[in-house]
């Protein structure tokens, strides 16, 4: 009976021993939720990036405007081939959109005609529009080239740049739009409210 109790003791310290081993062993192996490495979505945006991004034009003196330069010659050809399907012939209306055409003076009054000469204010504003939602179908898809050369020729539509004018990155801000100073800042703020900090269901 001695030598029972003797052998079930024994057996005893071995599993335990052999249970300890195992517990020492499995913590020292990291989990595999451990092992990966943090998650991150993206990368950090650099200089290139941002560039291409940031394309807008809209002040008045063009600051921004790209390398390049248009004849209205060369945007009347850019026009036919990528905007007239639908502006129209000579951007007098089309089936999708109306004319680009005409409406000086209009702008103040109650049969408004919203066309680049009647409505921008500034010359930059028509090629940063061009350049970054035109065709609809392929924006961003004309070089700087042709932007020019479609911005000159819907402003000689309009009768604000002569047959021979040459736009570029100096010449268009110069070009006078009838509606220069048809817009007044609105420094007005957002909000005349005061901010509420407790009991706001008042």
């Amino acid at each position: 009976m001695r030598s029972l109790s003797i052998a079930v003791a024994a057996a005893a310290v071995v599993l335990g021993c052999s249970t300890m081993e195992a517990m020492t062993t499995s913590s020292s192996v990291k989990s595999p939720a451990a092992a990966k490495p943090p998650v991150a979505y993206g990368k950090p945006i650099s200089e290139a990036d941002i560039t291409l991004w940031n394309i807008d034009i809209r002040t008045p003196d063009g600051k921004g405007l790209p390398v390049g330069s248009g004849t209205v010659a060369q945007g009347k050809q850019v026009y036919e081939a990528k905007c007239a399907a639908c502006h129209g012939v000579d951007a007098k209306g089309g089936p999708q959109y109306g004319t680009m055409v005409g409406g000086i003076g209009s702008f103040t009054t109650d049969k408004r005609i919203l066309t680049p000469g009647s409505m921008y204010p500034y010359a930059p504003i028509l090629f940063d529009y061009v350049r970054r939602a035109m065709p609809m179908d392929r924006p961003q898809s004309l070089s700087a080239d042709e932007v020019y050369a479609v911005s000159a020729y819907l402003l000689h539509l309009n009768g604000l740049v002569p047959a021979d004018a040459v736009l570029d990155a100096k010449t268009l801000p110069q070009v006078q739009m009838p509606n220069r100073n048809g817009f007044i800042l609105d420094d007005r703020p957002d909000t005349r409210a005061v901010r509420c900090m407790r009991d706001c269901r008042k």
